[in-house]
């Protein structure tokens, strides 16, 4: 693994948006999989000691991803991503919220418009995620509660996982 890929994180309260920026030192397709399959998202997404589990996926416009981070103690964290729209190894754009396990999106909790651009370049691939918050609010709960730490955490098990998967 290497220890210079780029790892941008910017916070901009006036837009309610969150910026990161990742390479990878994997091709395109490999990282596409990884963001798009149950089995691998399974594999990188929580950062440890949590674990992931997927309820349902259906990876297509108008499809959604319903998920539950696990703590090491078993208590769940449901998640509903619904897919706004898909250009193959290119962009998704999907729409996050907090959910029940039935996939009920929680109406408290304004929903997170998130766009993931992926690019490569010399073998590297490149992922900008665009995290434009409903409220103020929620873009500070998720600053001040470790969503920077989490991310990190979950990006560099994207890291190990993509090589093991070149091997």
């Amino acid at each position: 693994m290497e220890s210079n890929l780029l790892f941008d994180f910017i916070v901009n309260k006036e837009d309610k948006t969150i910026l990161i920026k990742r390479e990878f030192a994997a091709e395109l397709a490999l990282v596409w999989e990884a963001w798009t399959t149950p089995k691998f998202l399974e594999q990188w997404i929580a950062p440890k000691p949590w674990r992931a589990e997927t309820k349902t996926m259906d990876f297509k416009e108008g499809g959604f991803w319903h998920y539950a981070m696990i703590s090491p103690q078993g208590e769940k964290h449901w998640s509903r991503y619904d897919y706004q729209k898909i250009e193959f190894q290119k962009s998704i754009t999907e729409l996050r919220g907090f959910s029940n396990e039935n996939g009920i999106v929680n109406p408290d909790f304004p929903r997170t418009l998130c766009t993931n651009i992926f690019n490569e370049t010399n073998g590297n691939t490149f992922v900008t995620v665009t995290a434009q918050y409903g409220s103020l609010e929620v873009l500070e709960y998720m600053v001040t509660n470790g969503f920077k730490e989490g991310m990190s955490s979950a990006l560099a098990n994207l890291d190990e996982l993509l090589l093991n998967l070149k091997k």
